[in-house]
């Protein structure tokens, strides 16, 4: 559960930039261009050596990396838009696409180039994957306030018992509703 403004708050990719990373074959950061670093809050150091999934934001449906990673190992280039998170919780939208990069015909890496994308593509894709997460994934965002009390208590709880706020929630409603 992210309790920060910072996750309604859009950094903006300018339009002159491109963002750029290598991975691995299993999608660990090889190589993460300033830009990348820049964008995302992340130090070069704290990117390289990590999965890509380090920015993935939870409003990606699975179903999207699923469909990126079949296309890349199949020798495809896989396009699409992508929400991603800041270190700082906040998000991203860019145009991305995701290739391998071959050495003597043998698959050696991925490589990614990411590029801005305008506020209608923005609205539509935030839209296409809401329905997308309900429809495939049975999973919705909520946004709401609760008492710093009643905070306190989950942030105790999930504290004590180990299991995150969300799943603690998700017991509470499944249970005790109906």
């Amino acid at each position: 559960m992210i309790n920060s403004y910072q996750y309604f708050i859009e950094t903006t990719v300018p339009s002159d930039e491109l963002i750029v990373s290598r991975t691995d074959l299993n999608g660990y950061i090889t190589y993460a261009n300033d830009i990348f670093s820049n964008i995302s809050g992340y130090t070069p150091g704290e990117l390289v050596g990590k999965p890509h999934s380090i920015v993935r934001h939870p409003d990606m449906p699975h179903l999207v990396f699923k469909k990126m990673w079949e296309t890349i190992l199949l020798g495809g280039i896989w396009r699409g838009y992508i929400k991603n998170m800041r270190k700082d919780g906040g998000f991203y939208w860019v145009y991305a696409e995701v290739s391998g990069v071959y050495k003597d015909d043998k698959l050696v890496e991925f490589k990614s180039l990411r590029s801005p994308i305008d506020e209608s593509k923005k609205r539509e894709f935030q839209n296409t994957y809401d329905e997308l997460r309900k429809s495939e994934e049975g999973s919705c965002r909520i946004v709401t306030n609760i008492s710093i009390e009643n905070y306190e208590k989950l942030k105790k709880i999930s504290n004590e018992e180990n299991i995150s706020e969300d799943k603690i929630l998700e017991y509470i409603l499944s249970d005790s509703l109906f």
